[in-house]
């Protein structure tokens, strides 16, 4: 189990954490995420071998937030 964590630029409410983790558990492999709005961060736990870096942040942008690094 691997553990990420991402700056999200536009993550301004709460309203906007529920949406991003709600994208984010959508993507396989994905086992636990948690966005913060006073940090603008998401922390992603996931299984690499069934997910990639790329399936979740591919779900982060399609969702509509912007990742600001990596």
């Amino acid at each position: 189990m691997q553990e990420k964590t991402f700056k999200i630029s536009n993550l301004n409410s709460d309203e906007d954490a529920r949406e991003l983790n709600g994208a984010i558990l959508g993507v396989w492999g994905i086992s636990g995420t948690e966005a913060s709005v006073h940090h603008k961060t998401v922390t992603i736990k996931f299984d690499e071998r069934m997910s990639s870096q790329e399936d979740f942040m591919q779900a982060v942008r399609e969702a509509g937030f912007d990742l600001t690094s990596e």
